[in-house]
């Protein structure tokens, strides 16, 4: 990676009101992002958010410096990550910007932005608009200055892709489904992309007030849909995170069906239709469980660094249309060019329609590993990863599962965690292991 000063693996993000997501900085970025982009064409830029009450805020701030650069900006108000990514390629625009910090809770916010083609942009283009925003504002001949729309239509054009991507022959009548949107930017689009093919939807999370976005519900909680599923004796339930790039499942027994399971599911159907291929990308987080039952499958399988932007370049790479992380980001590039929650979730769908199986029953080739997670907050500029003692207790624990399991140490590339993941045969072993590794780490 190069040495950007505000561009991290998954845009700019940053907690609203401290630097970086400052209505001054993200002007400035608006107009550096304006000088660089306005070198190729249409000047017109796409600019989508979630459901925060301080999209209102950034998305003026981002207008105002990409008009003084002489760009045009067109708002399609809330919408899903993956869907900026797919309108900027139909409307021909330099380029789309999501306002969103995803996962995170309300108070956070951030800003990525998508190519003309609908892709991550690339790093040569990051550093050129870092290398602008060092220089003073300007101003373009008031004749040159970009104006402001709105795409009135926005979230109509996306529901008709998403559903172009589920086969024109089945349909979903006789589903029920619970759909958490997470109080996000899949609100109005989920359940209605759901309800369009057949399905008897209930949508929870779908009353966003810019402050309830994430709040104990969506993919990253999953309790409230769990409790509905049953409650509601649907037959699965989907959740998606505040920005739409994530799915999460639940099946009719209210069990959770993670990323690791959603890409088996979709890489074995892919197989059996004689769809797939070459072979399937994970993360070093993804379960062993996952390999072994790709293993068997004869899929080959590969592990990427953390971040779906590593998943998509391994993906290229090798030649791959098929790649996952296990928190529910997953790449279908032979259906779009990004992560995208609510095209996943249609093609497992499609497995559990086609073949007559329930979700539970389609999980059921795949055994996961006990793999346990452990955050350690962490502050300062010493690394807790370099640390003697800790790579000691790594050692260690390494040595005791014998090669039957994995141990991973990793930095968050969003937040100030370190992430401890030990997976094994035995659950109360690799917790043991996880908290006294977890442990080494707090002591540094």
């Amino acid at each position: 990676m190069s040495n950007r000063k505000y561009f991290g693996t998954d845009g700019i993000r940053g907690k609203v009101g401290e630097a970086p997501i400052t209505p001054d900085f993200v002007l400035k970025l608006g107009w550096a992002a304006g000088k660089v982009l306005a070198r190729q064409g249409s000047r017109k830029v796409l600019i989508g958010k979630d459901t925060r009450i301080s999209g209102y805020m950034l998305e003026s701030a981002l207008e105002a410096g990409l008009a003084a650069a002489g760009l045009s900006a067109a708002f399609t108000g809330p919408m899903p990550t993956p869907a900026i990514a797919y309108l900027t390629r139909t409307f021909r625009a330099e380029a789309g910007i999501v306002i969103s910090a995803s996962h995170n809770p309300f108070d956070d916010n951030g800003i990525k932005f998508f190519s003309a083609e609908g892709t991550k942009l690339p790093d040569e283009v990051e550093e050129a608009i870092e290398l602008e925003m060092e220089k003073p504002i300007t101003c373009v001949e008031s004749a040159e200055l970009g104006r402001a729309s709105r795409i009135v239509d926005a979230a109509g054009r996306y529901i008709e892709f998403c559903k172009g991507t589920f086969p024109s022959e089945l349909s979903l009548n006789g589903l029920k489904i619970v759909v958490d949107c997470a109080n996000g930017a899949t609100y109005h689009i989920a359940p209605n992309v759901l309800r369009e093919l057949g399905a008897n939807v209930i949508a929870i999370g779908v009353q966003p007030d810019g402050m309830n976005i994430n709040k104990d519900c969506g993919a990253t909680d999953l309790r409230l849909l769990q409790h509905r599923v049953l409650e509601e004796k649907a037959d699965l339930g989907l959740a998606y995170d505040g920005d739409g790039d994530r799915i999460m499942m639940v099946d009719h027994l209210g069990h959770k069906v993670d990323g690791d399971q959603i890409l088996y599911i979709i890489a074995r159907e892919g197989l059996r239709q004689g769809q797939l291929r070459g072979g399937v990308v994970g993360t070093l987080m993804s379960n062993m469980g996952l390999e072994l039952a790709l293993k068997q499958l004869g899929i080959p399988f590969t592990r990427a660094k953390v971040g779906d932007r590593y998943v998509l370049e391994k993906m290229q790479e090798k030649g791959w249309r098929l790649g996952a992380e296990n928190s529910g980001h997953v790449i279908l590039l032979d259906k779009t060019t990004t992560g995208d929650g609510i095209v996943a979730s249609l093609q497992v769908l499609t497995a559990i329609v086609r073949n007559h199986m329930t979700l539970h029953d389609l999980c059921s080739g795949m055994k996961m590993l006990p793999q346990i997670l452990v955050n350690v907050r962490f502050a300062g500029e010493h690394d807790p990863l370099e640390n003697e003692s800790v790579k000691a207790v790594t050692a260690e624990a390494e040595k005791t599962l014998a090669g039957r399991g994995r141990v991973l140490l990793r930095k968050s590339g969003t937040e100030p965690l370190i992430r401890v993941m030990v997976e094994g045969e035995d659950e109360a072993q690799v917790s043991a292991l996880a908290h006294k590794i977890a442990d080494a780490v707090k002591a540094v």
